[in-house]
C-alpha cells in the first residue's frame, strides 16, 4: 500500500543499519511485512543525509522523509528540508519521520517515539502529523566563518559542547563509554566563563559554566534536561548553570529525573531568542554534534515542519 503522505524515504545512517539486528532491517522488514512502500538510501558521509534530503524534496517532489540514526541525522535531514538562512521550507510542505537508531535519538523521546523499529513502522502508516518548531543558530565556525545550523532537538555552549568536543576525537567503536570518557576529560578541561545571556526578559553577565537552549526535552541518552520545554510554543527552554563542571557531573542523576531545575545553581527561562557572548569564546553543540563558537543567536521557526505521528 501507499502512504497518504507519498512514498516514504529512509534516509539511514550506517550505524543503525549494520547486521541482521540493526535498526534499518527491522525496520524495513517490519514496514514490508505491513505493505507500506518505501525507498531507502544509505548516507555515506558527514551530511550526506542533507544533500538527499533536499534532494529529494527539490528535484524528486517528496514530502515524506524519514531520518533512520541518532540525533546527529535528525538534523542533518531538517537542514535539507528546509533552508536554515531564509527559514524557508523546501518542497511541498515535507513531513519528517524519525527512527531511532545508531548511538540514540533523544529527540524521539519527547513524542514517545523511542521504541523499537517495529512499534515505530505502525507510527509512520497513516496521516497522523504535527507541526514542529525547529531552532536556528548563527555562530562562528570551527573554520572561523560565519555558519547556520537548524537544530530539532537541544544546543549547549560550554562545558556541554566540550564533552563533545572530546568524545568526537576518541574512537565511535566505543559507543557510549566513549562520552562517558569525554565528561570525565572535560572536568579537568572547562572552567567558569563570564558569559552574558540575552533571553526575552532581559540580560545577564556571570561566570558560567554551560547554556542550554532546548527545544527537547531530552538529551545524552535519556537525561531530561529540558522537562518544560514544549517543541511547538515558539519557545526555548534556556537554562544557565553557574556551578562547576564536577557540579554537573554530580548533578547526573538529577538530571535524569529532570529535578535539576530545583538547584540554586541553574537559571531557567522561556525564551523566543537567545544571545550567547562569553570574554572566551564557547564552543557550540546542536544535537551531538559541535558547531562552532560564541558568539551565537539562536531563534525559533515557528511550526515550521510536521513531523509524522
Amino acid at each position: 500500500m501507499s502512504s497518504p503522505l507519498g512514498r516514504p524515504l529512509l534516509v539511514a545512517n550506517p550505524s543503525a543499519g549494520g547486521g541482521r539486528d540493526g535498526v534499518l532491517p527491522r525496520l524495513t522488514a517490519a514496514l514490508t511485512a505491513r505493505g507500506l512502500e518505501h525507498d531507502v538510501v544509505v548516507t555515506g558521509g558527514r551530511l550526506d543525509a542533507t544533500s538527499i534530503a533536499r534532494r529529494a524534496v527539490e528535484e524528486d517532489g517528496r514530502r515524506f522523509v524519514v531520518a533512520v540514526g541518532g540525533d546527529g541525522t535528525v538534523q542533518e535531514v531538517v537542514n535539507g528540508l528546509v533552508d536554515a538562512e531564509t527559514g524557508t521550507v523546501r518542497g511541498d510542505r515535507p513531513v519528517l519521520g524519525v527512527v531511532a537508531g545508531g548511538t540514540g535519538c533523544d529527540f524521539s523521546r519527547t513524542f514517545g517515539l523511542d521504541r523499537a523499529p517495529e512499534v515505530v513502522a505502525d507510527h509512520l502508516l497513516g496521516e497522523h502529523t504535527l507541526p514542529i518548531d525547529l531552532g536556528r543558530v548563527r555562530l562562528t565556525g570551527m573554520d572561523g566563518r560565519p555558519r547556520t545550523v537548524l537544530f530539532a532537538n537541544v544546543a549547549e555552549a560550554g562545558y556541554g559542547a566540550t564533552v563533545i568536543s572530546l568524545a568526537s576525537r576518541l574512537p565511535r567503536r566505543l559507543g557510549q563509554v566513549r562520552y562517558a570518557a569525554a565528561v570525565m576529560g572535560a572536568v579537568a578541561r572547562f572552567r567558569h566563563v563570564e558569559t552574558t545571556v540575552t533571553v526575552d526578559q532581559g540580560t545577564r553577565t556571570e561566570p558560567l559554566c554551560n547554556v542550554v537552549v532546548a527545544n527537547g526535552q531530552f538529551f545524552g541518552s535519556g537525561m531530561q534536561v529540558a522537562p518544560r520545554a514544549l517543541p511547538y510554543d515558539d519557545r526555548f527552554n534556556v537554562q544557565t548553570w553557574g556551578g562547576t563542571p564536577a557540579d554537573v557531573v554530580r548533578a547526573l542523576p538529577q538530571l535524569r529525573k529532570g529535578t535539576h531545575l530545583a538547584r540554586s545553581d541553574v537559571r531557567e527561562w522561556q525564551s523566543a531568542s537567545v544571545e550567547v557572548d562569553a570574554a572566551t569564546p564557547l564552543l557550540v553543540e546542536a544535537d551531538g554534534e559541535l558547531l562552532g563558537r560564541t558568539p551565537a543567536s539562536f531563534d525559533l521557526l515557528h511550526r515550521v515542519l510536521d513531523l509524522k505521528l
